[in-house]
């Protein structure tokens, strides 16, 4: 059977990006911006593991910054070996410039013919950049069909809940997080019905506490415990939200940096 998509179906599974090599700058002021439009993206310096990764994530996204670590010509010549290796040939590829370069374009456009583009990144303009990006994450769909991007617990403690109930707060673990809603078990069962809505619920992700609402989408069994899955209230604000895609962003890039070290 024939496993590519079918025309005008998008992907199902999202696309792991990496920016390899990157400055403060643009992790602060594009980067950022590219989280809170729920892409799942990664830095590194690692150039020399990320191979690690990009075979274990098919179609991911690079973009290489090429006017740091290495000269020019090593870039190329890196990129050209990796997309030559069967194991890694899914990868595709763009870069990053502080400076446009006619040539330089030309080389990585019509001749690499890298997918993903050459992209001048504007300290003067960093909306411009952002936006540029964005919609090249789009064409390239590399959310697939998540509109979300979601963390698991992986059994950390720091990620928990409370909800009042019965005139005293119950706290319960976390099992994975998005800026939409949770999943969660607790200590003592709460019996919520579907629909059910909790107000006043204090999540703590890690060191930060935040005060949302949720109404109980539905429930499940695993293993002895039940998982309560909440999404929230509009009421939630936007600003709960962004911190929640920041925490969410900054607990993957944790995973994958362990994975690349």
């Amino acid at each position: 059977m024939d496993n590519a998509n079918p025309p005008n179906i998008p992907n199902i599974m999202e696309k792991k990006i990496f920016f390899l090599n990157t400055s403060p700058f643009f992790q602060n002021e594009i980067g950022g911006e590219l989280i809170h439009q729920e892409f799942e993206i990664y830095y590194t310096a690692e150039y020399t593991n990320l191979k690690k990764a990009l075979k274990k994530f098919p179609e991911s996204i690079v973009f290489v910054n090429l006017d740091s670590l290495l000269p020019e010509k090593e870039w190329e010549v890196w990129i050209r070996r990796t997309m030559a290796d069967p194991s890694t040939a899914s990868t595709k590829f763009g870069v990053l410039v502080d400076l446009y370069n006619e040539q330089q374009e030309q080389k990585y456009t019509e001749v690499l013919r890298l997918p993903c583009g050459y992209t001048v990144v504007s300290k003067s303009d960093p909306q411009k950049t952002f936006r540029q990006l964005n919609s090249l994450l789009v064409t390239m769909e590399a959310r697939g069909r998540r509109k979300y991007l979601r963390a698991t617990s992986e059994n950390d403690t720091q990620m928990t809940i409370n909800i009042p109930h019965d005139g005293f707060y119950l706290k319960g673990i976390i099992k994975d997080i998005s800026s939409v809603g949770i999943s969660c078990s607790f200590q003592k069962d709460p019996e919520l019905d579907k629909n059910t809505l909790c107000k006043d619920m204090q999540l703590k992700l890690q060191t930060a506490i935040l005060k949302t609402e949720g109404i109980v989408f539905g429930s499940r069994t695993d293993g002895l415990s039940k998982i309560y899955v909440f999404l929230f209230t509009q009421r939630v604000a936007p600003e709960a939200r962004a911190r929640i895609r920041v925490f969410v962003g900054q607990i993957l890039q944790e995973r994958m940096t362990r994975l690349l070290t």
